[in-house]
């Protein structure tokens, strides 16, 4: 099989395989397995489509760039990963999205920090992520990849938000009421007020933290040196 199509291959193979195990798959298996069975098939499919779609990718020849990357792109590629980050250190601690038992809990809550921003932070920090790196590395290959991850990531997330509603109901209905799917969309519609998207401290640190650590192991394993790390040291 050529390159790219065994990269588009295991593209399809790692988000038809997520998307059927988590929404139509997911509650008759779960019945007849049991959910912790379920959680190590579903573990074991999604780690392994991941290594295959890894290695397609590794096994990509080098395509020449559709266009030029100047500083000013770069710059804005990390501020965006660096954003991304910020978003995903965020969504780890009182996320109702996330399958933990206190969600319900959680939902009850105002929507501060990441969680007034969107109410999939996490998921929109990995197709911010991905678009990211197609803005650096304008090549087919990447874009193929970078889209199967904002695919992912987005899709994911309104499957989120339906298997939510059907769990939590009206906990769940009444959070989404107060958040939003896109970004910034409630303070841009006048709903929402700025003042509560500010990051907390776990957030924002642990975002700077991990941005700067992930930039610097960029260029330490041999990739593009990217972030900051391209204009210090």
């Amino acid at each position: 099989m050529q390159p790219m199509s065994l990269l588009v291959t295991t593209c399809v193979l790692f988000v038809g395989s997520h998307l059927l195990l988590s929404h139509p798959l997911r509650a008759p298996l779960a019945g007849r397995m049991g959910e912790r069975s379920f959680l190590i098939v579903y573990s074991v499919v999604a780690i392994a489509t991941l290594v295959m779609l890894v290695q397609a990718w590794r096994g990509m020849p080098a395509e020449p760039p559709i266009w030029a990357v100047g500083d000013g792109l770069w710059m804005f590629a990390s501020l965006l990963v660096l954003f991304a980050s910020i978003l995903f250190m965020g969504s780890l601690i009182g996320n109702p999205a996330l399958p933990a038992p206190n969600a319900a809990f959680a939902a009850q809550g105002a929507a501060r920090g990441v969680f007034a921003i969107t109410r999939h932070p996490m998921m929109w920090g990995f197709a911010l992520w991905a678009f990211a790196h197609a803005l650096v590395v304008p090549t087919p290959g990447q874009f193929i990849l970078s889209a199967t991850i904002i695919f992912l990531a987005l899709v994911g997330s309104a499957g989120q938000d339906v298997k939510k509603a059907r769990l939590m109901g009206d906990t769940w209905r009444h959070w989404a009421a107060r958040t939003s799917f896109i970004p910034f969309a409630r303070q841009l519609s006048g709903r929402g007020s700025w003042g509560d998207t500010i990051p907390r401290p776990h957030a924002l640190f642990g975002g700077i933290a991990v941005w700067l650590a992930a930039t610097w192991a960029h260029g330490a394993l041999g990739y593009m040196v990217a972030g900051i790390w391209r204009w210090v040291g």
